[in-house]
């Protein structure tokens, strides 16, 4: 009862900003990937309350946490769920009034929540090209003097270094100005939340707060706090940075019509946290299912799982997804009075993208279960039950599916990386997600022409890369992480 009234109350601080949005001037809008992720979230939250209220489940995420380099991802991990749920918030803003109609219009464009946090770099959009902290477009253009005449150079940015009167003597000052103010700031602010931090654990441990700062800084802690303090500070420099360089300048350049980069790698986010995360969620049933009952009832039923899996595996699987995909897209091109927007055309491609993969991915769960059922379906406890006439579904539930979950939660960590690297091969050649959604994949595909200028146009692919490799990184780390903790005979095989 505990847990469930915890659940409620997260529920409600989640429900906090959904209710002031509907309360301010706009229109909600609830995209199909949008309830999923918050179905996902209430899951998710729930089984967090449920596992600390049962010491046999926490034991193991405890030896997780407490591994430096799981923790440092996890913090990673955390960061991009927060920038993917603020993305995750759609509405349409309400249109000025006209005199002559007292009706309430609405914008087609749909934003979101990171879209009014990051209003000061995504309004910000130039002519083309622009390199990092340029203050001048990357290529050369006709120019109009003054006096009539024309000369061929680089024209000034419309709002990276707009503030600067010469940027050829003020940019590099300007620039290390900045940086050691955002430094110093992200300091200051870092400092306070470790000391709170820091204050909350020594009132929780009955210590004084210069012991607990001792421990912390030593590393001396059950918790490895000093790694999370410390990825912690790279987070809040990294974000005042984008405040105070990103805002008047192009962090990482713009791309050919103009945008920042910044800001597409940021929404990129989204995408590739719903492909990872959906495409689990929907393969699961189809391998726990199939897995558990092909091993334990064997005969006919394990043939016809055989069989189906596969067949599904002789399919070559971009074949598969190239053919699903553009099915949809076919629909959708037929039923255009179905869609309001761009965007709710471009969230039906990508939940059917979700879909089809995780129909081509639960193969390879689905046979590890099945082997590891094969194998639990022969031990004691479980023959001394079919003596007794416990009922097959009986059986599965409480004695052969509690024992494959460390399976099953090893494989959803692993598969995640795999399916957010797909999903830029994916775009890449053209089958993943809409062009009209900002994607990793389809940051890479637009670089794929760039990288063959003359000069090269490298920050995008360079940005694209570096936020799918962080997050990917830290997803590996973490699954490390998991399987030693909930495979015992890895962890025996490795002491």
């Amino acid at each position: 009862m505990k847990w469930q009234l915890k659940t409620v109350l997260a529920l409600l601080v989640f429900l906090i900003p959904v209710l002031a949005m509907w309360m301010a001037p706009v229109k909600a809008v609830v995209l199909w990937t949008d309830a999923l992720v918050y179905v996902l979230l209430i899951a998710i939250t729930t089984f967090i309350f449920y596992v600390r209220s049962k010491e046999h489940l926490i034991a193991p995420w405890q030896h997780v946490f407490r591994r430096p380099l799981a923790s440092i991802a996890l913090v990673v991990l955390l960061v991009y769920v927060v920038v993917g749920l603020l993305d995750s918030v759609h509405f349409r803003q309400e249109l000025a009034p006209t005199p002559d109609s007292t009706e309430v219009h609405y914008s087609v464009e749909v934003e979101s929540l990171l879209d009014i946090v990051l209003n000061p770099i995504r309004k910000h959009v130039e002519k083309t090209y622009s390199a990092p902290l340029a203050t001048h477009l990357y290529t050369k253009e006709t120019i109009e003097r003054p006096d009539g005449t024309t000369i061929r150079d680089y024209p000034r940015l419309k709002y990276g270094g707009a503030h600067l009167h010469d940027p050829k003597t003020e940019r590099i000052s300007d620039i290390t100005h900045r940086m050691g103010i955002a430094s110093l700031e992200a300091i200051v602010v870092w400092v306070i939340i470790t000391v709170l931090w820091c204050s909350a654990l020594a009132y929780r441990y009955k210590v004084s707060l210069n012991t607990c700062l001792e421990h912390v800084i030593l590393g001396e802690t059950i918790m490895p706090w000093r790694a999370i303090f410390v990825t912690i500070g790279v987070f809040i420099l990294f974000g005042s940075l984008i405040i105070h360089l990103g805002v008047d300048y192009h962090l990482f350049g713009t791309d050919k019509v103009g945008n920042d980069v910044l800001y597409l790698a940021l929404k990129s986010i989204r995408t590739g946290l719903v492909i990872g995360t959906l495409t689990t969620l929907i393969m699961l049933p189809f391998a726990i299912m199939l897995g558990i009952m092909a091993g334990h009832f064997r005969g006919w039923v394990d043939d016809v799982i055989q069989y189906i899996y596969t067949t599904l595996n002789s399919i070559p699987g971009v074949l598969l997804i190239a053919a699903a995909v553009l099915s949809v897209q076919v629909y959708i091109s037929n039923n255009p009075d179905m869609f309001d927007t761009v965007m709710q055309r471009a969230d039906l491609r990508l939940l059917f993208l979700c879909m089809i993969l995780g129909i081509t991915s639960w193969t390879g769960l689905c046979r590890l279960l099945r082997g590891e059922t094969l194998k639990l379906r022969e031990m004691d406890y479980i023959q001394a039950a079919t003596a007794f006439g416990v009922g097959n579904m009986k059986i599965i539930s409480r004695h052969i599916l509690p024992n494959v979950m460390h399976i099953v939660l090893i494989s959803i960590v692993l598969d995640f990386s795999g399916l957010v690297l797909a999903e830029a091969v994916l775009s890449y050649i053209g089958v993943g997600v809409d062009p009209s959604m900002i994607s990793w994949g389809n940051m890479i595909n637009s670089a794929r022409l760039e990288m063959a200028r003359e000069p090269v146009v490298w920050w995008s692919l360079v940005a694209a890369f570096c936020f799918m490799f962080v997050l990917v990184l830290a997803a590996n780390l973490f699954s490390d992480a998991v399987r030693d903790a909930f495979d015992p005979r890895f962890a025996r095989t490795h002491n």
